[in-house]
């Protein structure tokens, strides 16, 4: 009888081995997302638009549509502001996707309200690269002429109390790779090495103007290769 049971259970236990083998072979197999989502930052007076190029540019060369996000802000508002908006944006893009991280590309002002997220918000947690087209890190001259109209403005003069502290200490926090792309001819950021991080991939990408640097095939395609 205890012979008899044992042959059962061998037998039981050969058919199961073989179901599990089957199984093991004829099951889809997961696939993990192929890209870090990328969330774009728009700078001043503009909107997600600006980043039309770009998006369509990232799609052609395998992104899908729920890897791009080009989100549009309150440009007129606090840096800090929407440094908050863009905390609440990315937690959204990574519930989405279900990415660990996303990579953030920004050009002109975004890169003020994006930097702060990063170094006050915790944002290095969740951004693996980070990439500032002709971004205005140590502030330019040419604010002054809209620092008395808009609160974000202000904070892009050279010198001024918001760019002091976000530029104190260590302007390329956390684990996140950081470069910096920028013109000798950008009249919109003066000085030109305003755009400049220490700690960063910095790249001068020769004389090209500020509305047009973040449409340009040319640096779309060092940024593709950064990210990638």
């Amino acid at each position: 009888m205890q012979r008899h049971k044992r042959r059962i259970a061998a037998a039981f236990s050969a058919v199961v081995s073989s179901l599990l083998l089957s199984l093991s072979f004829s099951a889809p197999t997961a696939h993990a997302a192929t890209h870090n989502p990328i969330v774009f930052v728009h700078g001043l007076s503009s909107s997600s638009s600006s980043w039309d190029d770009w998006v369509a540019d990232f799609k052609a060369d395998g992104y899908t549509a729920a890897e791009l996000d080009a989100w549009t802000y309150s440009w007129s508002q606090s840096n800090v502001t929407t440094a908050s908006q863009l905390n609440t944006e990315i937690k959204s893009v990574l519930a989405r996707t279900g990415a660990s991280k996303v990579d953030v590309v920004v050009h002109s002002m975004g890169a003020l309200s994006s930097r702060y997220y990063l170094k006050n918000l915790g944002g290095t947690a969740y951004v693996d690269d980070f990439v500032s087209v002709a971004g205005t890190n140590h502030g330019t001259s040419v604010a002054s002429w809209c620092s008395w109209l808009y609160t974000s403005c202000a904070e892009m003069v050279t010198g001024s109390s918001f760019l002091t502290a976000l530029n104190s200490g260590d302007e390329t926090p956390g684990s996140v790779n950081y470069a910096t792309y920028w013109s000798n001819c950008d009249s919109a950021i003066d000085p030109d090495s305003s755009a400049l991080l220490s700690g960063a991939t910095n790249v001068g990408v020769g004389c090209i103007s500020h509305t047009d640097i973040n449409n340009d095939s040319g640096v779309y395609e060092q940024v593709r290769d950064f990210v990638q």
